[in-house]
């Protein structure tokens, strides 16, 4: 076996092995770490993210809708529960180095699920809505701040 082959290999069972591991410790872990941190309170726990919290607490329109609603996939559990551990562990990073921007934008990444999430919930809106267009160009409300960021 050549060194890059087995340089890619030993990155895959690495990748596999920590994967597992998160997904073992987030599925069998402390009990109901799970559905605890999938609240908007546990969200809110963060100090930095508590005027988004508040946004959200104000906002009627989705008010029933959690942060996980949203800002994670929800096309299937792999993927949902994939996704959660990567951006908390990069929010748990973040926020212990003390990394966190004065505001916090969503990422690319982040838009392209949040439009996805606003597409699944809003299916029977979809023939109006143009592909090269967020949601949230014109529903500037619904974001966690008026001035578009979300």
């Amino acid at each position: 076996m050549s060194v890059p082959k087995r340089k890619r290999l030993f990155l895959a069972v690495l990748l596999a092995i920590v994967g597992g591991g998160i997904g073992m410790f987030v599925g069998f872990g402390p009990p109901k770490l799970y559905a605890k941190s999938s609240t908007p309170e546990f969200c809110a726990g963060c100090h930095v993210m508590q005027s988004e919290y508040e946004s959200w607490f104000h906002n009627g329109g989705h008010r029933r809708q959690k942060c996980v609603d949203c800002h994670l996939p929800n096309d299937n559990f792999a993927r949902h529960l994939t996704w959660k551990s990567i951006d908390g562990m990069k929010d748990v990073y973040s926020f212990y180095s003390g990394r966190v921007p004065d505001t916090i934008y969503l990422s690319k990444h982040g838009a392209a699920i949040v439009q996805e999430n606003c597409k699944r919930c809003h299916a029977e809106t979809i023939a109006r809505i143009s592909e090269d267009r967020n949601c949230w160009d014109c529903h500037r409300r619904l974001s966690h701040r008026q001035t578009g960021t979300l």
